[in-house]
């Protein structure tokens, strides 16, 4: 290792150890070492997903969205409508307007997150001063559906680096905690209020493609943040749960784990005896051989299923479903 690097990671350890006279040995600075090098593996991921998300953005707004006066829900939208009636920059209003959510995510979430979106968001803003994309087409329907994919993947992929390229959902955490709201519906209203204005001052016709826009960017986002795979949680109750745990990790390959439970009331009435309880997590491309299987095993199992947003971990992963 670099001396100089070493002396580095030594000097780190040195100021997280509430012990600073002790002695270091090789296990502290080892595991420092590997502390440091995840963080900057994140990093470094970080920077590259926001990067795409910022040109993917910055491609659907002048490709697309802007060239044909459209505009799309959120603090973008908000930007769009601005820069369409008053004449004003783009880049310049996207980054004042999302400024006020920026501080408040500050706030909310930390500062980490703060200065990523601020960097992304400026980012974004160059993009559009600085980048002149080609327009892709006139059609109304395709700029609508493509021009609000495009934002939408941006939008995802800066999610998935730790940042924000449009603060609406600072917004919606913030208001969500002092009202009664969910955060899809504060969202909602937040859009139905935008829509609603482009279609008194721009027309209807531009407010209903607008609306198509944003549907479109909103289901790319969540397509981009959750994944292509839909993980699902099962838990699996029945006396026979050595048997399909075997067949979980044999014939499925997948992870299991085992919790010590007892049952309550079940169809023969009060039965309080204890039982093993399986749970594992598959895709929902597993979920018809799983329920096969264990029908095969324990026709009176009783199955809960879970959507999971992700997993770390473990071997789902890892091993593909054998047909």
């Amino acid at each position: 290792m670099n001396p100089l690097f070493q002396q580095l990671i030594i000097d780190a350890v040195k100021k997280n150890r509430k012990d600073k006279s002790g002695s270091l040995n090789d296990y502290d600075v080892a595991k420092e070492f590997y502390r440091l090098k995840v963080g900057g593996i994140h990093l470094i991921k970080d920077i590259f997903l926001i990067c795409i998300g910022i040109m993917s953005a910055g491609f659907g707004l002048e490709s697309f969205l802007l060239p044909n006066s459209f505009i799309d829900g959120g603090v973008t939208g908000i930007s769009l409508l601005t820069s369409e009636l008053t004449g004003t920059s783009l880049a310049i209003l996207i980054v004042v307007i999302n400024l006020p959510f920026v501080i408040l995510g500050y706030r909310q979430i930390g500062k980490t997150f703060a200065i990523k979106s601020i960097l992304a968001i400026c980012g974004l803003a160059l993009v559009i001063s600085m980048v002149h994309y080609p327009v892709i087409t006139s059609d109304k329907l395709l700029v609508s559906v493509f021009g609000g994919f495009f934002i939408g993947a941006g939008i995802g992929f800066a999610v998935r680096g730790g940042a924000v390229l449009d603060g609406t959902e600072i917004l919606a955490v913030y208001l969500t905690k002092r009202t009664g709201l969910t955060m899809g519906d504060i969202i909602l209203i937040f859009n139905i209020l935008i829509f609603s204005v482009a279609a008194y001052l721009l027309s209807i016709e531009t407010a209903l493609y607008s609306i198509l826009a944003y549907m479109a960017a909103a289901k790319t986002v969540d397509f981009i943040i959750e994944g292509v795979e839909e993980y699902i949680g099962v838990t699996i109750v029945s006396p026979h749960s050595d048997s399909i745990r075997i067949m979980i990790t044999e014939k499925l390959g997948r992870g299991v784990t085992i919790y010590s439970g007892k049952r309550g009331f079940g169809k023969r009435g009060d039965h309080r005896a204890d039982i093993d309880i399986v749970y594992s997590v598959v895709t929902r491309l597993e979920i018809a051989k799983l329920q096969t299987e264990v029908e095969k095993i324990d026709a009176n199992a009783f199955i809960v299923m879970n959507r999971v947003k992700d997993t770390k971990g473990g071997i789902i992963k890892k091993r593909p479903l054998e047909h």
